[in-house]
């Protein structure tokens, strides 16, 4: 389940390439190395980005299942590019009823990139518990964690990013959602399933001349502040209008916090 529009899968992709925490990926990469041949399940895989990310790090043979419940985004995984030795096949499943499901099967490595920020604490156990009776290792990446930096600043940043975060914790579609709190609870549960785990920054970084994306982020913000409600319209209004207007100058700076994680069960290399 993604949620998210094709549009809008296409303008983050280059800014989720260059974010994904370098450390974190070695540890996947070190995980499966001297195999030949992997499976992958990747969890909400929109139109494939966490495949296009990650494959070359892998094995030399692999068999990926894409997984979501929009039909629109599978169609477009599906057409993947991929060298001949790798399987893809798109698998239409709503996550929110059917994670068991998504999990059965020959799998080595399970992936997902920002998710677990949209689902809740009783969604993520789900998720502990299936992986570890299967014994099988995680890689998160792109978890939200509600760290904002602005620059310049606004006097009303930290309340629009304060109201953003309460949004964040909304229902996406799995129950309450984790939001910011997201990376920290799955950290913990993994390892109190057994797990070691491996965790770095993975921060979304935009320059002045990122406008598209920035200019995204903040309209967002805007409409989840509107509808949140605890802040003026008139108010939320005038400084999406002053940030648009420092972006539009080319004088704004974005960071947005994110962590990746990879949780591997202990005892297996």
């Amino acid at each position: 389940m993604s949620g998210f529009s094709a549009e809008w899968l296409e303008l983050r992709e280059p800014y989720d390439v260059r974010a994904r925490n370098s450390d974190v990926l070695d540890a996947v990469a070190d995980h499966v190395a001297g195999r030949h041949s992997i499976g992958i399940v990747d969890l909400a895989c929109g139109t494939g980005s966490t495949f296009r990310a990650i494959a070359s790090r892998l094995a030399p043979r692999q068999d990926w299942r894409l997984v979501d419940n929009d039909l629109g985004l599978l169609g477009r995984a599906a057409l993947l590019a991929r060298p001949s030795r790798n399987s893809v096949r798109a698998a239409p499943v709503d996550l929110a009823l059917d994670l068991e499901a998504a999990l059965d099967g020959p799998i080595d490595l399970v992936t997902t990139s920002a998710l677990l920020d949209l689902v809740s604490q009783e969604w993520l156990e789900r998720l502990v518990v299936e992986a570890a009776v299967r014994r099988l290792p995680v890689y998160a990446a792109l978890i939200y964690d509600g760290r904002v930096a602005l620059a310049p600043a606004d006097p009303l940043d930290r309340k629009i990013v304060a109201t953003v975060n309460q949004h964040q914790r909304r229902d996406k579609g799995f129950g309450p959602a984790l939001g910011p709190g997201a990376a920290a609870a799955a950290i913990q549960h993994f390892r109190r399933a057994g797990y070691t785990v491996v965790q770095g920054r993975s921060d979304w970084r935009f320059a002045p001349q990122d406008l598209a994306i920035q200019l995204a982020v903040l309209g967002g913000w805007a409409l989840a502040a509107n509808e949140v409600g605890d802040l003026r319209s008139a108010d939320i209004a005038g400084w999406l209008e002053r940030r648009r207007d420092l972006a539009g100058a080319g004088r704004s700076t974005m960071r947005l916090g994110h962590v990746d994680v990879f949780a591997r069960p202990i005892g297996t290399r």
